[in-house]
This record gives C-alpha cells, structure tokens and sequence, in this order.
C-alpha cells in the first residue's frame, strides 16, 4: 500500500448526500463528509418523569433543530428555524415545559425562547437580543429559572442575573426568524425590549467593579456569587442582600479554579491550589471566607478535568466524569458504583456514561462511545432490565474501518513526562512506515482526550499516521511545571517538537514526510513549529491561528470596556509596548524568514475569537519572503467552518495540498 496516495482532487467534486445514513460499502473510499457531518443528534435531556427525551436534532446539511420524543407511543415533535438558524442549550423546566436558545449564521444569539410539550412548533421567545444563557434552574420552582442576560444591543452593557417566569406567553413565533436590520432596527430592539421586560421578576445587580466572568448559583438555584475582571485580575464576588461583597480568594493565573456550587450554602467547588509534587485535587472550599474544606478526589498522576455528577432528588454530588491517561469514573456512593457496574454489563466493551435519569432513577439515558464508535445515546429500563438505543450519533460511520487511537509518553526537554495520543493507518508498521500528520490541540489550554476524533480519521482513512501530543499548558499536567508555564507559548512549542521528535525514533512513521496541522492555537503552533524547526517538517497548515500576539491584543482593546479579554491576555502576557523582546519571540508572522516549507493558511471573514487580519498579515508576510503557499478565506465563517460545505472544502484542500508537499522532494523557499 502507498499511503496517502489517494489524491484529494477525486473527492473535490463530491456532492453532498445526507439522506444516506448507513456506512458505504467496505470497498469503496469513505467520502470526506461523513467524517464531518452534524452527528444527527446531540444535547439529549431526559424529563423528570421519564417520559419524553429532548434533543437537538441535524436536518439538512447544518440545521439543528429541537426534537422531542415521547417514549411510550414514539411519537415526535420538532421545532427549528428558517434559514441559517440553529437551536442550542436545550433544559426542561419540568415534564412539559422546555427552554432553549437559537442562533443566526452559527455566529450571533437571538434569544432565549420556551415551548410546551404538545404544542413544541409554537414556541415564545423570552429574551431576545441579550445574549442570554441559563445559570440555574431552582428545584423548587423550575418555571423561574436565573438567566444571565449578558450584552444590551443598545448599550453593549452587561445586563447581570434575573429571575424570569417562563410561564407568560407573550406571543407564538413559530419560524424563529427574528432579525434586527436596517431602519426597523430601533423599532425592533423596542419591541424585544419591551417582549424581554415582561418576564422579569427580579433583576440582580451588577457588580460595581470588572466586567462580568461568571454567575454561579447555590444547590437551591439561588444566585450566590460572581466572578468580574477587572484589568485582568479575576474575583469573587458574594452577593448580601442587594450587594456584591469582595472574597479573599486568590483566583490569579488559575491559583483556584471554581468548577461549580457545592453542598451547602456559601460552597464551591474548586480545583485546589498546586501543591508540590501533588496534581490538583477536586476539592471544597468557602466561598466566603476563602477556607479549603474537604478533598472529593485526588488523582495520582493527573489535576483533575472533568465533572461532577448530582443526584436528581437531593442533588448531592455522587460522582465524578473525568480524563487521565483515558476517561475515567469514580462514584462516592456504593448504589452508584453498582449501577454503574449494571450499565457496563449492558454495553461490553464501550465506555458508559451516564447522561441523564428520571427522579425515580428508573430509567436512564446513557452514552457509549470508543475510540472508534461515535457516540451512541441508548435508554435503559432498569425496572424491566431492558435496553435500547435511541440514536446513533453518526450511524455512517463503520467503526470496523476505523483504526484504534493508542497513548504514547514522551519526555519533554525538562524531564516531565506527557500524554500523546498516536492513530496509524492500517498496514503501518517499521517496515512501512506512513508518513505523519503533527495535531497539537486546538486551545491554549485545551487536552487531547481518547475517543472518536472525525478530523483524525479522515486523515488516517486516507493513510496518514496521526500524532496529538497535549503540552504543558494542556489542562491536567499544570501540576509538573512551574506556573509561569501555562503562559510560555515557546516551552509548549518545544514540547510539541518533543512528542514528534520522540515518535520519529521509533521507526513507526516515515521521518521524511512529517506535517504540522492545527485550528486556532493549535495553528499558532504549527507556524510557530515550522518556524523553529525549519527541517522538521515538510510543510504546515495552520486555520484560525494567532501569529502576532501583539496584534491580538490590540484587537481586544477596542472592546475592552465590554469584554474582558484584553485585560486578561495583558495581565498574563504583559504590555506589548514594554516587552518588545517577549512578542517578537512568541509571534511567528514576525520570523516568516525562517520558514523553509509550503503552508497552507485558513480563515473565517467573521471570526470573532481571532481576526481574519491574523491570516492575512500572515499571508502577506509569506508573499515578500517567497514562501510558498496557499490560502482559504471565507465570508460567513468564524471561528471554525461551521458550514459542512465549506469544511468538505477546507478537508478536501487540505488533503491535496499534504499529498502534493509529502510525496516529493522538500521545497526549499529562496531567500528573501
């Protein structure tokens, strides 16, 4: 077998075919769009009875849409938008009420809207325009759940919490297709205004300091605390009566993180401070006071990344979801350890997840998943010891033509020990070995985690070996290296070389034809490895990246009195007009000299998170230093291809350009 000779210009005609729902036949190539097509179901909700599941739906190529089945007869309802209007964040208030928030164009809010079961294609908005997001649903009256409503249109203004009534229909709006625009636009902001004002019981103030981070209600779904910016310097805020009271509690550089409300009033549940030689612990703390209570878990080798499971009626914390070397569980209770046992028997060989149960803790809705099964969500009838599968996330893929994701450990140059995760094609071996695609993750801070990845299966069905190192910013290891590391941008891209150079010496992988491919950060450091290792790599792809941090932050501070992005990178990073040395080291549009090899570079007009002028200065750099290279810019995209024909697009490039810059001598670029 030639690997990756299967030439991406085969599949740059491929239409797009979303009726099929079963795999292609085992000998024909698996098309590019099955790898990344919407799962046809995601956000699944139990109801507190047990009778209906709610669930966010694909239709079409990049529809999502609100589903609701009713178990016991299978009946279905459904609700979405027209146009490019999807439906998100799906909660029900109770047995028949559901709350859910729609998006335009999979870039901007539109509003917070509620409907009933029976009538699910009538649903009325609640707020619109605010950018609003649910922060608890009291159990003792979940039609009044707490709402952050977090941007004013008008004002840019940070709203803060309210207690809304999700009882008041003001109105159906069957087609969610709100929009605001042109000379309508005031009219129309006064008429959501007064749509939203409506529903407000009770408006929390906003603190007086910073710019809101966080809202965190209590077990009860009372509002409790808050956590501002303010240039930069994370703080907790308690609420006293109508009053926000500062904490004595360090939150700078991450030396607590809060993960969420604990047992009692005025707790949190945090990731505790570093202690020397000790990975974080999960443990509680005193909101108030700043005083560390009792440890939940604490892992040997790992901080803890994940969550924590409550139970339905006393809402206690029961358990915790989290990642190590693999996904892991760990139960406080014994009834939850031997119902997890019971769920295991039902799906042998599969990781098992509890995702939601009835209050009488009958009927459970589950996720199995592998490294090479996408999810599948399946109801388990415990009263009658029955199972069955309500959906199959991506039923299109086979997962015996998928290949198993395996964890290799790598030594960094200072003498920790990291997690990488290593995909080979079928047929690799010493003998012949594949040539190697480099993905380092896609966040600054973000973990490589085992399971079904499409982007790397797609690149292993077409022959290529795939690499994913995590580095010593990636959430779990922050515990090995000295804080000052979760901000060294040039220690992760050493780390990130180490992890390849590591895999190079074990003779599984062509040396000779080795790319570096990554989204966002992970793109940052795919220039950044092409740029300090010039003979490494044979070429780079790199969407969405930041290569100029000083600009990134100039970028924040048109907003910086809205959002607090700015004063958070510029605490952390420093002032770019003072570390002139610093952000000439850590930006790679500014060494563009120094690459050697062809890059390819990927951007979306609308992107929010990172500015298209990123690219573009990148790509202008490259032009005067001869580099080879090509580009993808996009109207309508963002942070991410969110249409699936502009990622059949992006993949199917991608593909061509790999094939073409690894099966032939290296480019050389001229000197400038």
């Amino acid at each position: 077998m030639v690997f990756g000779a299967i030439i991406a210009t085969a599949f740059a005609a491929e239409k797009i075919d979303l009726e099929r729902v079963t795999p292609v036949p085992a000998n024909e190539p698996i098309p590019v769009q099955d790898f990344f097509r919407l799962p046809l179901l995601q956000e699944p909700r139990l109801n507190r009875s047990g009778t209906h599941i709610a669930a966010v739906i694909a239709e079409e190529e990049d529809k999502h849409v609100l589903l609701v089945n009713e178990l016991g007869t299978q009946k279905i309802e459904s609700v979405g938008g027209r146009g490019d209007k999807d439906v998100h964040s799906v909660h029900w208030l109770n047995d028949s009420r559901l709350i859910f928030e729609v998006a335009s164009q999979k870039l901007y809010g539109i509003g917070l809207f509620a409907a009933n079961v029976g009538t699910i294609n009538e649903p009325y908005p609640l707020f619109q325009y605010y950018g609003t997001s649910v922060i608890a649903i009291p159990p003792s009256n979940r039609l009044q759940p707490l709402v952050w409503n977090r941007h004013d249109p008008e004002t840019g203004k940070d709203l803060g919490v309210a207690e809304i009534n999700t009882a008041i229909s003001t109105g159906s709006f069957v087609d969610l297709t709100i929009a605001v625009a042109g000379s309508n636009r005031h009219s129309a902001l006064k008429d959501a205004r007064d749509n939203n004002d409506k529903h407000i019981i009770k408006s929390f103030p906003v603190p007086e300091q910073g710019l809101g981070w966080s809202y965190i209600a209590d077990k009860e779904g009372r509002l409790e605390f808050a956590v501002t910016s303010d240039n930069g310097l994370l703080q907790l805020n308690h609420l006293v009566g109508n009053r926000w009271e500062k904490c004595p509690v360090d939150l700078d550089n991450d030396n607590i993180v809060i993960l969420g409300h604990g047992e009692e009033a005025g707790q949190l549940l945090v990731l505790g401070p570093r202690q020397e030689g000790k990975p974080r612990a999960l443990q509680f703390m005193d909101g108030v006071t700043g005083k560390l209570g009792d440890v939940l878990m604490q892992d040997d080798g790992y901080d803890f990344y994940g969550h924590v499971y409550r139970d339905p009626i006393t809402h206690a914390i029961v358990g915790a979801a989290f990642e190590r070397n693999g996904p892991k569980v760990v139960w406080f209770s014994e009834g939850y350890r031997k119902l997890q046992q019971v769920l295991d028997g039902f799906f042998p060989g599969q990781v098992v997840r509890i995702i939601d149960m009835n209050d009488a803790q009958t009927r459970f809705l589950v996720a199995t998943f592998s490294d090479r099964q996408p999810v599948i969500y399946n109801w388990v009838d415990l009263e009658k010891r029955t199972v069955g599968v309500f959906k199959r996330s991506a039923p299109w893929i086979d997962p015996q033509r998928m290949q198993p994701r395996n964890i290799i450990k790598f030594k960094t140059r200072d003498g920790r020990q990291l997690d990488a995760y290593l995909t080979l094609p079928a047929g690799a071996s010493k003998k012949n070995p594949p040539p190697l695609i480099v993905l380092p993750a896609n966040g600054i801070w973000e973990r490589v985690v085992w399971g079904f990845g499409g982007e790397v299966q797609f690149f292993v069905s077409r022959g290529y070996a795939v690499l994913q190192p995590n580095h010593r910013g990636s959430n779990g290891y922050s515990w090995m290296f000295p804080q000052a590391d979760k901000w060294d941008f040039g220690k992760m891209n050493d780390d990130v070389t180490d992890a390849t150079k590591t895999l190079i010496a074990s003779g599984f992988i062509d040396r000779e034809r080795v790319a570096i491919v990554g989204s966002s950060f992970g793109g940052y450091l795919a220039v950044s490895g092409v740029v300090s290792e010039p003979t490494l790599y044979r070429c780079a792809v790199a969407f969405a990246g930041i290569f100029d941090w000083e600009q990134q932050i100039k970028d924040k501070q048109y907003d910086q009195y809205k959002y607090p992005e700015y004063g958070y990178l510029t605490r952390r990073l420093g002032d770019p007009s003072k570390n002139r040395e610093k952000f000439d080291a850590i930006s790679p549009v500014r060494h563009v000299d120094q690459i050697r090899v062809p890059v390819f570079v990927a951007g979306g007009m609308e992107d929010r998170a990172v500015e298209i002028e990123q690219s573009r200065s990148l790509i202008s750099a490259m032009e005067k230093c001869h580099v080879p290279h090509e580009t993808m810019i996009v109207n309508w995209e963002g942070h991410g291809m969110r249409h699936l024909d502009n990622r059949i697009e992006l993949y199917t490039r991608i593909l061509a350009f790999l094939d073409k810059n690894l099966k032939q001598a290296p480019a050389v670029a001229a000197a400038p």
